[in-house]
């Protein structure tokens, strides 16, 4: 079986590994407070090009939102996300258990929330008839760079966001588990320094992008900074032996490691999504990253999956199922192309 349902399944990259195995005896202060994490820390300042941004290393993606969610708001004040957000759909109610309520917002099937929609729920809490204090007020904007189903904001988009947020005295944080994928993907007009100048805070994918595990959280507003270090230590985000995230940060970001294996991944990805639309699958969600949707016909889905696995995502109709097929870093070109040689037979037996 060949796994195409996920982008995290495998252990680290080689160079990654390499790092921890030769630093593996070494004894240096613990909880991030390491040369390697310091090491790790200056490289993403320095390719966010932010030098007044604080950078912490959480052990996981749910840890690392939640914790920077619960640290930015105040009891009564909730997240305005979109519907299939990473932290509406998949993370078991985590940010509801700090007591943080979620407004999620309709997305379409990009996943990607607009200006205009934070404009509107902004202006009928603070703005609206009902008194404000009667309701959840929202006080941050949760998007993902890409999104759940692989769409990416623009510079233009995220611009629009930023500028709302502003008025609002909302704060814009973008969840990055991905975002290797999406600063390397096809049209992508965003790079980090923007994503450090739009938003407030926002994170840098390890766990799905080469490293063994680990997330960076990138806080650019200083009113998010001050005693960060205990939140993430009170909700279970810090990790003891804190060099081996450093370790992975740097291997990731000192030689443009976390570029290329994620634009690699990117590449399999069209690939595979061009014999999709050759044999005459439809796509689901447009996706320029990683991350692909195609709808296939049961019967021709029963014998993909004989060979190969994928997520799926929905039933678009009696017959047919929506599925997302995922490469990742550690995806091999002989595996590509036996998964586009039975999606090119299977259209041809259509």
């Amino acid at each position: 079986m060949v796994y195409f349902n996920c982008d995290y399944t495998e252990g680290a990259h080689p160079r990654i590994m390499e790092k921890l195995l030769d630093t593996n005896l070494e004894q240096t202060p613990g909880y991030g407070t390491d040369i390697y994490c310091e090491q790790a820390k200056a490289l993403i300042l320095q390719a966010c090009q932010c030098p007044k941004a604080q950078v912490h290393f959480l052990v996981g993606g749910t840890q690392v939102n939640f914790t920077i969610i619960r640290a930015a708001l105040r009891p009564h004040q909730g997240v305005i996300a979109p519907e299939t957000g990473h932290i509406h759909v998949h993370e078991t109610g985590a940010v509801e258990a700090t007591g943080h309520k979620i407004l999620a917002l309709p997305c379409g099937v990009e996943g990607k929330l607009t200006a205009a929609q934070v404009e509107k729920a902004a202006a009928e809490h603070f703005a609206g008839s009902m008194p404000p204090a009667h309701m959840v007020q929202p006080k941050m904007v949760y998007i993902s760079q890409p999104t759940e189903n692989g769409a990416l904001y623009s510079l233009e988009e995220l611009e629009a966001l930023h500028t709302v947020c502003r008025k609002w005295g909302l704060f814009l944080f973008a969840d990055g588990a991905r975002m290797g994928y999406g600063l390397t993907a096809r049209g992508a007009d965003a790079a980090l320094p923007d994503m450090a100048r739009l938003c407030d805070a926002f994170t840098i994918g390890g766990t799905k992008c080469g490293a063994l595990f680990g997330e960076a959280a990138v806080l650019v507003n200083p009113a998010l900074q001050e005693d960060f270090l205990y939140a993430v230590k009170q909700n279970g985000g810090m990790l003891a032996k804190g060099r081996l995230l450093g370790l992975q940060f740097s291997g990731l970001f000192e030689s443009g490691l976390y570029y290329e294996i994620c634009q690699k991944a990117n590449a399999f990805a069209y690939e595979i999504a061009d014999a999709c639309k050759e044999a005459g699958f439809p796509a689901y969600a447009p996706s320029p990253t990683n991350q692909q949707f195609f709808i296939f016909p049961d019967d021709v889905l029963e014998k993909l999956q004989q060979h190969f696995h994928f997520s799926f995502w929905e039933k678009t109709d009696e017959g047919h199922t929506a599925v997302r097929i995922c490469t990742s870093w550690a995806t091999t070109e002989e595996n590509v192309q036996a998964l586009i040689s039975a999606i090119k037979a299977a259209g041809a037996e259509k």
